[in-house]
């Protein structure tokens, strides 16, 4: 299952790929993915008919007994068989659908495969947490899916409305899943399948995963994203909408309800959401006029049927529901994809427009009559042996003394399926019949019609030449809902162990002919019904123009959008004045006030007393006394350098605290991160004005100071009072053992980087490639290039003079005479190399002494500042020919990769490997796969500091009106 899923994923990676390389026949091999899992699933046909069922776990966090851990049981098998195979049919029928010069097929081919692969994820998770993980993931693709076309607004607008209501409702179902977890003790779906928990908890737990299927299956009040999600393509149409995405509420109620069904709550909530959506898609796809909304509104009703099948808790109610299920996905899936094949071939969607295709489009007509059929229910097709197995269960439990909530549920399962039949057949009519020229009358002929009524047909809709794989997949789709029906024994058998484990009912049937029933009564009712309304369909649609139109739903959506848009404009026009301090002084104040009120109540409570050392040596008093000072002043400082230089002061104090107190590699770090900070603000301030404001600040002032002092105050109280609440062993205490035994290093803070932590140093250093790019992107006022400013030119006089052939710096020419300082080109040339190899030194020598790839990063980084400073951006294009952004992506994929290669040896991810060598004339190499990790450390901080000095010093001295010496001699 695994190797499915992530074969799936690859594929999805591969995509732009693919696409660019082989067209829109990459979706051929794209489709293997999805036709992979199909394939798995009936491989272990037996092995699941058998209940041994297979399980793949993979630790995830053993700390907290957390996994990633797969299962293919009844219920996934059958899901993975209907999101594999609808999958790789709708794959295989996008390259025939899209335009050959299609914008954005690329990233709609990796999308549409990953999303296939996220629901392959989804229906075969057996851990909690996973399963979120993969719902999640089904509403973001879903989102860029539906939102495909996004120069259209109606796209825009359906693919926002649906992440924001599918999100919500996924976060409803979060809080329902950490309850059944901590109630149940095990993140195990099957177990908790198995052994459902009780109590008011997990009723409410119950109440929130039925909130999220809801929102997923489109159930009311939540049905009316589904119909304007129809501004996707139609092949998303397809799959998300009609076999997959969908479905996933459906099946989070079908994996659940075996355990909650018997709660009242569950059963009355699918009742109303259930059966309330049945009734009410079925009444708005009566009115609509466009095949895909007949369709959308159509699906919203079959979803409600299937959730009510499937929720009351029955045995035959779960084996009609997950029958129906299937047929459901074949029939709509078909029926899109016969939509969109018409709407290729004829330019339109309207039913109104459409006429005669049944001549000209014939294999197109067989597939939507076949599916048609099967979704009205009509024998023998899978549609039909599914509704009669779902009205024979409710007929018997009406009969057998069941209480109400089965005679609502039986009753609303006919008027429902009347109405299905009833806009089943307005599509099908709408779609390949022949309709009357607009001025006949829409019952017949009218009395004064010609004698040849022929002339008043209209003439067929011209088609254009269609493709076979517009037509093929759709045509298959159409001729399995028929051929399944033809083998009920078979069905049932395989889906029967599902529907058993369901607490009560008794076991139901699937056949084909059941013999002169009430049920077979109650067909024939539903389908007379059905056709009665489609015959009066202008009757009807006249009527519904004068009675209630439920769009109450989506009116009530837009408005509250609105009212928070505006309840958030209101929240930041009070909140976000522009002003950095007060900005500043509401975090710090929420901080002294609220932790701080908790903290002083606990010291005020009776804590035993702590005795506080101020210092263990005077020289710490004296390091505090500088820093306190250097505050102090930088506080009150009105010139902005001097407040930078001040902070600057306090930086390098403090890691002289550290030397003090042992810690030479802190001291290192922070000295250098000093350096380079210095250099990046005063880089800044060239911008900005010399003083921070001309406005007096006594009326504030006090209040600031205080703001400060209780902030301070507070912080210290954390300081202290942390390590006096802990209550266990701390993790740190093993870091030397684990550092030099598995990390191969005695520098504990180096390994504990590179090596125990690696996973936070890679997090670290992608925000530093994120901050990069964000500083970039505000400086820039051009399209940013990888363009490195070199001296295009050398001074022909420093070529000709034999007296200034020898310079200190290549680009110290380029500055204006009284910004050129000889000395410091002198001390530049000097120590340039030097700081190169100290930083080799840092890098090899970190593992066991004081550096490491983050400290010899930060030397480079200064090296190349010393550059910039002494000769200016043409001297810092000389020191380094290479842009930025090849060091940040380069050390963040070397990093990353050398994590990923440890799989290949069959450990874990950034596991180390320790290797010694002998080498000829060095002798014995202790050599740590680590390295490799802390050199990628190295080239982001490289990165970062040349980005930083490109940004905020080379591009702001070109766009400094002052022009370079070269440019003026020019």
């Amino acid at each position: 299952m695994l190797s499915v899923l992530l074969f799936t994923f690859l594929l999805a990676l591969a995509a732009p790929a693919l696409v660019a390389w082989l067209g829109r026949r990459a979706f051929w091999v794209l489709a293997l993915g999805p036709a992979s899992a199909a394939a798995y699933a009936l491989a272990m046909t037996p092995r699941v008919t058998a209940g041994d069922f297979p399980t793949t776990e993979v630790p995830w966090v053993p700390g907290l007994h957390l996994s990633i851990t797969l299962q293919l049981d009844t219920l996934a098998w059958f899901m993975l068989l209907v999101v594999g195979g609808v999958g790789a049919l709708v794959l295989l029928y996008c390259s025939a659908y899209f335009a050959r010069d299609a914008l954005g097929l690329g990233r709609f081919a990796a999308v549409l495969t990953a999303f296939a692969a996220a629901m392959v994820g989804l229906v075969v998770a057996d851990d909690l947490l996973l399963l979120f993980v993969f719902w999640e993931l089904t509403t973001v693709f879903s989102y860029l899916l539906i939102g495909h076309y996004a120069d259209r607004k109606a796209s825009r607008r359906a693919a926002m409305q649906a992440i924001v209501v599918t999100t919500a409702g996924g976060l409803a179902m979060l809080v329902g899943l950490i309850i059944l977890g901590v109630v149940g003790d095990t993140w195990r779906i099957s177990e908790l399948v198995a052994n459902p928990p009780s109590g008011t908890a997990v009723t409410w737990a119950a109440v929130c995963l039925l909130a999220g299927a809801a929102t997923k299956s489109a159930l009311i009040p939540f049905h009316f994203w589904l119909p304007a999600a129809m501004a996707a393509p139609t092949p998303v149409s397809a799959y998300l909408h009609a076999a997959a995405m969908v479905k996933a509420g459906v099946y989070l109620v079908a994996r659940f309800a075996p355990a909650f069904a018997d709660l009242p709550v569950w059963r009355w909530l699918v009742l109303v959401l259930g059966g309330g959506t049945l009734l009410l898609g079925g009444y708005q796809a009566l009115r609509q006029h466009d095949l895909k909304l007949v369709l959308a509104f159509g699906t919203v009703s079959q979803l409600g049927l299937i959730v009510l099948l499937l929720g009351l808790g029955s045995q035959a109610l779960a084996l009609a529901g997950l029958a129906l299920l299937g047929a459901h996905a074949m029939f709509k899936a078909a029926l899109f994809l016969v939509v969109g094949a018409v709407d290729v071939a004829t330019g339109t969607r309207d039913l109104r427009k459409l006429s005669g295709l049944w001549r000209t489009m014939p294999f197109t007509t067989v597939a939507g009559v076949l599916a048609t059929a099967s979704m009205i229910g009509f024998p023998p097709f899978a549609g039909y042996v599914a509704k009669e197995a779902a009205l024979e269960g409710l007929w018997h439990d009406v009969t057998h003394g069941a209480g109400a909530l089965e005679t609502i549920a039986l009753f609303a399962v006919v008027v429902g399926s009347a109405l299905t039949v009833a806009y089943g057949l307005r599509f099908a009519w709408g779609a390949f019949g022949t309709k009357r020229r607009p001025g006949a009358s829409a019952a017949g002929v009218p009395a004064d019609a010609p004698r040849d009524a022929a002339a008043t047909v209209a003439p067929a809709t011209p088609v254009r030449r269609q493709q076979w794989l517009l037509v093929t997949p759709p045509l298959v789709l159409a001729v399995l809902g028929l051929a399944v029906a033809l083998a009920p024994a078979t069905g049932e058998r395989l889906l029967a162990p599902y529907a058993d484990r369901y607490p009560s009912g008794e076991p139901g049937h699937l056949v084909l002919w059941g013999g002169f029933t009430p049920v077979l009564a109650i067909t024939v009712l539903v389908l007379l019904a059905g056709f009665v309304l489609f015959w009066q369909r202008a009757r009807v649609e006249r009527a519904q123009d004068f009675l209630w139109s439920p769009r109450s739903a989506e009116v009530t959506y837009r408005r509250t959008m609105r009212r928070l848009d505006d309840l958030a404009a209101d929240v930041t026009a009070a909140t976000q004045r522009g002003s950095l301090p007060v900005y500043l002084g509401i975090i710090l104040v929420v901080l002294a006030v609220a932790p701080g009120a908790v903290l002083a109540s606990g010291l005020v409570s009776g804590h035993p007393s702590v005795e506080l050392v101020l210092w263990d040596r005077p020289a710490d008093a004296a390091v505090v006394a500088v820093v306190v000072v250097a505050c102090v002043l930088a506080a009150r400082a009105r010139r902005r350098l001097k407040a930078v230089v001040l902070v600057g002061v306090a930086g390098y104090a403090n890691a002289t605290l550290f030397m003090l107190h042992g810690a030479p590699d802190l001291a290192l770090t922070q000295v250098l991160c000093e350096t380079i900070t210095l250099v990046v603000m005063v880089l800044v301030l060239r911008r900005m004005p010399p003083y921070f404001t001309d406005r007096p600040l006594a009326a504030s002032r006090w209040l600031r100071l205080a703001v400060g002092v209780v902030t301070g105050v507070v912080m210290m109280a954390f300081t202290v009072a942390a390590p006096l609440v802990r209550v266990a062993e701390p993790i740190s205490a093993h870091f030397a053992d684990e550092a030099y035994t598995w990390g191969g290093g005695k520098n504990i803070v180096n390994v504990t980087l590179v090596d125990i932590r690696a996973w936070d140093t890679v997090g670290e250093i992608s925000v530093l490639l994120v901050a990069a790019t964000g500083v970039a992107s505000l400086i820039f006022l051009r399209q940013r290039s990888g363009e490195v400013l070199r001296l295009s030119r050398v001074d022909e006089v420093s070529r000709s003079d034999p007296h200034t052939r020898r310079v200190w710096l290549a680009a110290g020419s380029t500055l204006e005479p009284e910004r050129r300082s000889v000395l410091f080109e002198v001390v530049t040339r000097v120590i340039f190399h030097a700081m190169i190899v100290f930083a080799l030194f840092l890098l090899f020598s970190g593992h066991n002494a004081p550096g490491g790839g983050f400290a010899a990063g930060l030397v480079v980084g200064t090296a190349f500042a010393v550059r910039y400073l002494a000769g200016g951006r043409y001297e810092l294009g000389e020191a380094a020919p290479i842009s930025p952004g090849v060091l940040l992506g380069t050390g963040l994929f070397l990093s990353a990769g050398v994590g990923l290669a440890t799989l290949v040896a069959g450990q874990e991810v950034l596991q180390s490997t320790i290797v010694n060598l002998h080498v000829p004339v060095l002798g014995e190499v202790h050599l740590v796969t680590s390295l490799f990790f802390d050199i990628g450390v190295m080239l982001v901080v490289v990165g970062l500091v040349l980005d930083l000095l490109r940004t905020l010093g080379a591009e702001i001295d070109r766009q400094d009106p002052r022009p370079a010496r070269e440019e003026v001699d020019a």
